[in-house]
């Protein structure tokens, strides 16, 4: 983004290259990559800028603009206390106007200052009402994120979480749609197996399935793979997995026309 001297103007443009990021952006990765050089331009001067995800409890950076970002939240990890982590931990927008003046996170702030920090602005990002990352902006000027710099960094931290929450759902629902397709192969292995075994006992599918779910239990394997070892015992080859379900999307309709 080029700069600009008027921060409506900039964060007007940011909102539009967010929008085009989520449509284009060819995975998670990739789009939260972009997000945070985005991010880093919001405010004027350009800060350094990171991304912190909580999984299993803890925090970890999935992108920064910059070496400088990711150092920062590295150093606020090892310390267990700063701007970052109190955002991630209670929700709570956390400004620093002069960190040389600020007497909280004693572990973490000599080693920011030490770094040329001197402001910087943690703003947690909220999905389905839970804080589920933070955006942390550090600059290297006084009081950099004060007045209107902050109020559009809160503004386009809000446009990113809400983008962040259709991205991750997107995410679930490639996910499940997967787990189905393995469900559906699992199911088809051994719907096959239960036919051999209909066969070679002159049983009911009910009783095959419970001679295959007993040979399961006995011999402590998993029924899938139970019935493919069947299958493959009989025909020689390995059974093949049922083609899944094409899915066509809008592009893909617009391409065919």
């Amino acid at each position: 983004m080029s700069s600009s001297s008027d921060p409506s103007a900039l964060t007007s443009a940011a909102y539009g290259h967010l929008l085009d990021l989520l449509v284009g952006s060819p995975n998670l990765d990739a789009f939260l990559d972009d997000v945070v050089r985005l991010a880093a331009d919001v405010v004027t001067p350009a800060a350094s800028c990171g991304l912190t995800l909580r999984r299993d409890g803890r925090p970890f950076t999935v992108s920064n603009s910059d070496v400088l970002a990711a150092e920062l939240d590295e150093i606020q990890y090892g310390a267990d206390e700063g701007p970052c982590l109190d955002a991630l931990r209670g929700g709570v927008v956390t400004q620093i106007d002069d960190l040389a003046g600020d007497e909280r996170w004693e572990r973490y702030r000599p080693h920011a200052i030490a770094h040329g920090v001197v402001s910087s602005l943690s703003i947690p990002l909220l999905v389905d009402g839970q804080t589920i990352a933070a955006l942390n902006l550090y600059s290297t000027q006084r009081a950099a994120f004060d007045g209107p710099q902050r109020q559009h960094a809160e503004a386009f931290a809000a446009q990113c979480a809400a983008a962040l929450a259709l991205t991750l759902r997107q995410a679930q629902q490639t996910e499940v749609q997967q787990q189905l397709c393995e469900a559906m192969a699992s199911r088809s292995i051994i719907d096959q197996a239960i036919g051999i075994l209909m066969a070679q006992h002159r049983c009911t599918a009910r009783t095959a399935f419970g001679l295959l779910r007993q040979a399961s239990q006995h011999r402590n394997s998993k029924l899938r793979d139970l019935a493919a070892a069947i299958i493959t015992n009989i025909s020689g080859e390995p059974p093949e997995a049922p083609t899944p379900f094409k899915t066509t999307t809008k592009a893909d309709r617009i391409g065919e026309d």
